[in-house]
């Protein structure tokens, strides 16, 4: 999970940390509208009030995970694609980046996948406003990434000639997708998830 730069000035005794791995464990395994706030705080060993030192709702907490699972799969972008020149070894880098995961990993992507809906609209609260606009720049970032990756390729002659912001969300969204089926303790590893959708992104894309 990326840590962001209020995370980095915490001070050894913050608990905010904690509270977001707590907050990822209990939402991603138990789900957000059926986990308690009060469970949070218990499990992190402080008072419910305690909480709000730190997010002001249980919404709060959601869309900071959200939001930095967003930055988290730019960096993973990023990372698994720099200096490959090919663009289907890139593209078969960038799903396999966007597809490597812990199972702590994959509780937070699959909470992000869950709960998109919640971008769509203002929030009232100043504090999830500013999360959700933040999580809808870097929603931006990522299909600019992918569309980039793609338009590399169709100029190579590699990928067929199409819109490229239509065929990396088309291809984005074979990727994430899984995330909403995949379990751990499933019958399909994530290497065999990896290959099988690294395959099926260069096939879509050249047609």
């Amino acid at each position: 999970m990326t840590v962001d730069t209020g995370a980095r000035r915490e001070s050894p005794r913050s608990k905010r940390s904690t509270i977001l791995a707590v907050a990822i464990d209990q939402f991603g395994r138990v789900g957000y509208d059926h986990t308690k706030w009060a469970s949070i705080a218990d499990e992190v060993g402080i008072g419910q009030t305690a909480l709000y030192h730190y997010f002001e709702s249980k919404a709060h907490c959601l869309l900071t995970i959200m939001r930095l699972e967003l930055a988290d799969t730019v960096e993973r972008f990023d990372a698994a694609t720099d200096g490959i020149d090919d663009p289907a070894a890139a593209l078969r880098a960038a799903a396999a980046g966007a597809l490597a995961a812990t199972p702590s990993d994959a509780l937070q992507r699959r909470i992000l996948q869950n709960h998109l809906d919640l971008l769509a609209a203002p929030r009232q609260s100043e504090k999830e406003e500013a999360e959700r606009l933040r999580s809808r720049g870097l929603v931006q970032e990522i299909e600019a990434r992918w569309a980039e990756l793609i338009q590399r390729g169709i100029d190579a002659g590699d990928f067929a000639d199409a819109d490229p912001r239509t065929l990396g969300r088309l291809v984005l969204g074979m990727v994430i997708s899984v995330w909403r089926w995949y379990r751990p303790d499933g019958q399909l590893t994530l290497d065999q998830i990896i290959e099988t959708v690294s395959d099926a992104a260069v096939r879509a894309v050249r047609g």
